[in-house]
């Protein structure tokens, strides 16, 4: 998993500086806004700075003190809004969640004010508090698009994510048994589609099967009441 909020202080140039980015593996800088408060849990807001959003990372970097600042990558954003209501935060503000695949209650912990030690790798929210709250909807919509071109990688596991037709799955189940129900062998009228459920899909499957024996058991029935029927 990608990490979770990090310091961040590699800028180039004079001055407050750019931040490095990894050109040499695609990375891009798409949008710049100055004037930029960051938040970060629930502790008070840090003084003004700079977001720059690459097509890989948000990076935070402070105009006043030149060894701050703060990055994230967008496969741990898992969720970015913006925020508008004076209940939920006092200024109009880009509100973000940050996965950390660390226990909830120690990330509320890392959060509190009182903590004089901030551990960065435990940090679940960051607020990004423009000072022209005009620029939020550009904002968001910068962090849209490049949250786009980071899609959560695909895990490579064959029980989940597949469609499976009658005829594929009585030849895992019944193998080495004798069988002879005729399943349709068109590849579209699959029967369900499993997120690694092979027992409800069985079960739908064994359905199928006893409503073709209950029928064959009434034809033969109807054949030897005809049959006694010649008597």
């Amino acid at each position: 998993m990608a990490p979770g909020l990090r310091q961040f202080t590699e800028r180039r140039g004079d001055g407050a500086g750019e931040p490095v980015l990894d050109n040499d593996n695609g990375e891009d800088l798409m949008y710049v806004q100055p004037g930029v408060s960051i938040v970060i849990g629930n502790r008070s807001p840090e003084s003004q700075g700079t977001v720059y959003i690459s097509t890989k990372k948000v990076v935070w970097l402070s105009d006043v003190d030149r060894t701050k600042g703060y990055a994230v990558d967008f496969l741990s954003l898992s969720l970015h809004a913006v925020s508008r209501d004076p209940e939920a935060y006092s200024s109009p503000c880009i509100y973000t969640q940050i996965e950390t695949g660390e226990d909830g209650n120690e990330s509320e912990d890392s959060d509190s004010e009182s903590s004089d030690a901030l551990d960065l790798s435990k940090v679940t929210e960051m607020r990004l508090v423009p000072s022209d709250p005009g620029q939020l909807d550009t904002l968001f919509q910068i962090l849209c698009d490049c949250a786009e071109l980071n899609p959560e990688p695909i895990e490579d596991n064959e029980e989940h994510n597949w469609i499976f037709s009658a005829n594929q799955l009585v030849d895992e189940t019944a193998e080495g048994e004798d069988s002879e129900w005729n399943f349709s062998q068109n590849p579209s009228s699959s029967i369900g589609h499993s997120n690694g459920d092979h027992d409800l899909a069985r079960t739908v499957l064994e359905l199928q099967i006893n409503d073709n024996r209950f029928e064959d058991a009434e034809e033969m029935e109807h054949e030897n009441d005809s049959d006694g029927g010649h008597h």
